[in-house]
């Protein structure tokens, strides 16, 4: 049984930050483990031009530690506006991505798009500038059951547009079911995705059984069992279209635990260390790296980080609520003992 494990720095291919003073809290755990990120633009307002990335980049980087190393990578939200002139002015300014938020689909996406179709010259002209798409992949109209809104997203959004253009490259982020992990192995190129912490080591159960637990509600939602198993497979496969987003999206304690709690689960503070057990349990621990360090920098087309990380083992509980005398924060699993520890330096 080995005691420690040395990691080329990972990287975090989705992230909410939030901003303001939420953002000062939990900003220093991202940039503790990770090397870069990249940071979710659905603050409100949303995040839609080059001029306002550049801004919340500025404000990131001064929550972070003085000694800190850490790249915050910016996106854009994707509208009905979005032109491809503005899409150029991001390419040059060095944003790398675009988000798509349909309407609705989860916290602030109320200015996401309502049709993608009339997007067209704005993807294209991604496609050419090398700006990725990231993908919320859910549909939102009302009459589509809530665990089934992934595969309609792939269904009636994600293979009509990859068949339109081919070209873009695309990232299904959070993917929850065995449609998802099947349909991105269906790719031969230009199609990866992100796999959280939450989706690897529960399922709905763990969210609904004996009582509803607010700080498993995310969305996409947990689902049940057998889509878990197929997410755990292909992680653990080494396929390098499948690589580390924790979707990491505190809140206050409070708006969790209400009559109407938001969605997302809070993971950054422990978040290497989430994924560390997840392998180990697995019996993959020695795919831990590929998966966390070099396939979402690899299919970004970005250099892998040059340092390296180093967890032992060295059991310890996670709090059961974080940073109490500012805006409490309750960590995804808290309570629960994991084997695995980031090591100081």
């Amino acid at each position: 049984m080995t005691d420690s494990i040395t990691l080329t720095r990972p990287d975090d291919w989705h992230l909410h930050l939030r901003d303001g003073a939420l953002m000062q809290q939990v900003t220093p755990a991202s940039a503790r483990r990770f090397g870069r990120a990249i940071v979710m633009p659905n603050l409100t307002p949303p995040v839609t031009t080059t001029a306002e990335a550049l801004a919340y980049r500025e404000r990131i980087l001064g929550a972070c530690p003085p000694e800190s190393a850490f790249t915050p990578l910016m996106t854009l939200y994707l509208t009905d506006n979005t032109t491809p002139e503005m899409i150029r002015e991001a390419a040059a300014q060095g944003i790398i991505a675009c988000k798509l938020y349909p309407a609705g689909a989860t916290t602030n996406s109320d200015s996401g798009v309502m049709d993608i179709r009339k997007l067209q010259a704005t993807l294209e002209t991604m496609a050419e500038e090398g700006i990725l798409l990231l993908v919320h992949g859910e549909v939102t109209q009302a009459e589509i059951d809530i665990f089934d809104r992934e595969k309609a997203f792939i269904d009636n959004v994600l293979e009509p547009l990859l068949s339109r253009l081919p070209e873009l490259r695309v990232v299904m982020e959070h993917i929850t079911t065995a449609d998802a992990a099947a349909f991105v192995r269906s790719r031969e190129r230009n199609l990866g995705a992100t796999i959280t912490p939450q989706h690897l080591l529960f399922n709905r159960n763990h969210l609904l059984v004996g009582g509803i637990r607010p700080h498993f509600y995310c969305l996409p939602i947990l689902k049940r069992r057998d889509h878990q198993e197929a997410l755990r497979e292909v992680a653990i496969s080494g396929d390098s279209r499948f690589f580390l987003g924790t979707d990491s999206a505190p809140h206050d304690r409070y708006r969790k635990e209400s009559a109407c709690g938001c969605a997302g689960c809070y993971s950054a503070f422990a978040a290497i260390e989430l994924y560390a057990q997840f392998f180990e349990e697995a019996g993959a621990l020695e795919r831990l790296e590929d998966f966390a360090s070099h396939f979402g920098p690899d299919f970004y087309g970005l250099p892998r980080n040059n340092d390296r990380i180093t967890l032992r083992r060295a059991p310890w509980t996670i709090p059961e609520v974080l940073h109490e005398d500012a805006e409490p924060i309750v960590p995804l699993n808290a309570g629960a003992t994991l084997n695995w520890q980031l090591a100081d330096g």
